[in-house]
């Protein structure tokens, strides 16, 4: 069930920019673009799409784009995630960008589920990697 009417103004533009980053996928084998967008701690915006090859397993997903290129601008901490897919249902992070999201996240992080219908799922990011291992283990 989507939950775009508790949407702000700001959340419907991060909405918007995962959206257009999922139109700009390069999904040729799987046919399932992904748009990403991270928002930094200082509100600045980051966006990713999945890019596939030919190689299939060496593609890149939406999410690290999205932290690649976040990281790229000098910033290391991520407020929010934004991930949109063509699902009604929203699709959740694979375990590889889970914990690449760990990595730059705290477990109460907001990672929010979108389709083109709006927000289909909020969660936090310790309800899709409990009991991650982050780099505050290796101090």
């Amino acid at each position: 069930m989507s939950q775009e009417s508790t949407i702000s103004i700001a959340e419907a533009d991060y909405i918007a920019g995962a959206e257009q980053a999922m139109a700009k996928a390069y999904a040729p084998y799987s046919n399932y673009p992904v748009g990403a967008l991270v928002v930094a701690q200082d509100g600045q915006m980051f966006a990713g799409c999945n890019v596939e090859n030919a190689s299939y397993p060496e593609g890149h997903c939406a999410e690290t784009a999205a932290i690649a290129t976040m990281v790229m601008a000098g910033q290391q901490r991520i407020q929010t995630i934004y991930i949109m897919s063509q699902d009604e249902q929203g699709a959740t992070p694979c375990g590889g960008c889970r914990q690449r999201i760990r990595e730059f996240a705290d477990n109460n992080t907001p990672v929010i589920l979108c389709s083109p219908k709006g927000v289909q799922k909020r969660l936090q990011l310790s309800d899709l990697l409990p009991h991650a291992f982050g780099p505050e283990f290796l101090i």
